[in-house]
C-alpha cells in the first residue's frame, strides 16, 4: 500500500468532519502524534499518528504548493 505524504502546515482532509461541520484541518505539530487545528473554529486535537493515517484521507493545500495548483 502506498504511504501518504503530508507535511507541516498542509491543509488536510478528513475522512469525518469535525463537529463544527469542518473536516478541513491545518497539521501544525508532527511527530509520534500529530496536533492537527481545524480551518472552521480553530479548534486543535492532538491525534496518534496511526489513527491520524487511517483518518486522513487527501491534502487540500500543501506548504509548497501556495496556490493549491496540482
Amino acid at each position: 500500500m502506498e504511504r501518504k505524504v503530508f507535511n507541516l502546515g498542509d491543509i488536510v482532509q478528513m475522512k469525518k468532519p469535525h463537529p463544527c461541520g469542518s473536516n478541513e484541518m491545518e497539521i501544525i505539530r508532527m511527530g509520534m502524534d500529530i496536533r492537527i487545528k481545524c480551518v472552521g473554529c480553530k479548534h486543535s486535537v492532538l491525534v496518534p499518528r496511526p489513527k491520524f493515517e487511517k483518518n486522513f484521507k487527501k491534502v487540500l493545500r500543501s506548504v509548497e504548493d501556495p496556490q493549491g495548483q496540482e
